[in-house]
Parts: C-alpha cells; sequence; structure tokens
C-alpha cells in the first residue's frame, strides 16, 4: 500500500471512531434544559431526521465518503448516498464493510451513479427528509436546481460548499447537527 493510501485508510478509520464516540454525547452537547418562569420545566432533545440523501465528495472517494456518511447516521439517520461517479469502488467496498459490521441492515443504502442524474431524484422524493449536497460542490446550477427541487417538499438541505472541503481536517459538530431535528417539551411541576 501506498504511503497517500495508508494515510486515508488511517485518517478514515479515525474519522470513523470520531463519529463513533459521539453516538451517546451529541443529546447532551445540543440538547437543553431550558429556564422558565413558572411552575414547569422545558428540556430541548434532538431528534434525527429520517430519511437523508447524501450526494458524496466527488475527488475524496473515501475519507470524503466516511465524512458525509458517518455524521448522518451516528445522529440515528437513515441514509442514501450517491457514491462518487469517478471512483466508485471504494464506496462499494464500503458497502461490504458496512455488511459485516454492527450497523444494522438499510441504515445505509449506496447508489453508485451521477449526481446529476440520481441527485433529482433523491431531491423531489416526497420519503427523503433531507439532502446533503456536498456532492455537488462548484456546481451552482446544479446545486440551485436541486435546491429547488427539495423545497418542492419542505426538505432541510445541507447547501453545497463552493468548493471540495479539506476532508483531513476536523470537521466540527455541523455534520451531526445538520440533519437533527429540535423537540422541546413542557411539563408541570408539582400539583
Amino acid at each position: 500500500m501506498s504511503s497517500k493510501a495508508e494515510k486515508v485508510s488511517t485518517r478514515r478509520s479515525d474519522r470513523l471512531v470520531w463519529y463513533a464516540g459521539w453516538a451517546d454525547k451529541i443529546t447532551q452537547v445540543v440538547g437543553n434544559a431550558n429556564p422558565v418562569a413558572g411552575p414547569y420545566f422545558n428540556l430541548s432533545t434532538p431528534e434525527p431526521t429520517g430519511v437523508v440523501a447524501v450526494l458524496a465528495p466527488q475527488e475524496s472517494s473515501l475519507l470524503g465518503l466516511v465524512s458525509v456518511v458517518a455524521p448522518v447516521i451516528v445522529t440515528g439517520n437513515t441514509v442514501v448516498v450517491v457514491s462518487s461517479h469517478a471512483r466508485p469502488l471504494p464506496a462499494v467496498t464500503f458497502a461490504e464493510v458496512l455488511a459485516t459490521s454492527d450497523v444494522p441492515g438499510g441504515v445505509v443504502n449506496i447508489l453508485t451513479g451521477s449526481a446529476a442524474t440520481v441527485g433529482p431524484w433523491l431531491a423531489a422524493h416526497m420519503d427523503v427528509n433531507a439532502i446533503d449536497l456536498t456532492g455537488v460542490a462548484g456546481d451552482v446550477a446544479l446545486a440551485t436546481d436541486l435546491e429547488v427541487a427539495a423545497a418542492d417538499n419542505l426538505k432541510r438541505v445541507r447547501r453545497a460548499p463552493a468548493a471540495e472541503p479539506d476532508w483531513t481536517l476536523d470537521q466540527g459538530l455541523e455534520p451531526m447537527t445538520a440533519f437533527l431535528e429540535t423537540k422541546t417539551v413542557w411539563h408541570p411541576i408539582g400539583s
């Protein structure tokens, strides 16, 4: 294995472990007990959005793929991901790894094909609750068309960046919180 491939593989593993560590912590970090003036308490708790379509990065076919899939599933969502069109083999191999892992069947669904071909179907699909447009970075026309298609059924959209991010950098919490909804509950205190 080349030095570059070893570095990507190590970063990919580190990224998966980092996100996995958030599975039992994200609620405590982004949830809250809200102060209220009255005889009740108020709690805000994050909940998964549901089915999230992800257009995977086109240049970073492995580290980029892991970096967009892991935050979606660690927060309890199901993902339908369109792999890199030019480099689909890492995604296919990743699918084989997931099939023998502890990830339940159906949580990660990987499609190969072009984001320009499959993306409009996912953006307009009524059973898809959110879409991540990272994989169309730099294609303003396609990103705009997908945002419009998603708006027709009130989908949560993570907008396409101007250029593909540097996947070797820390991604922060935003990739996890982008596909969470906040549920707030009011509960009376006393009689």
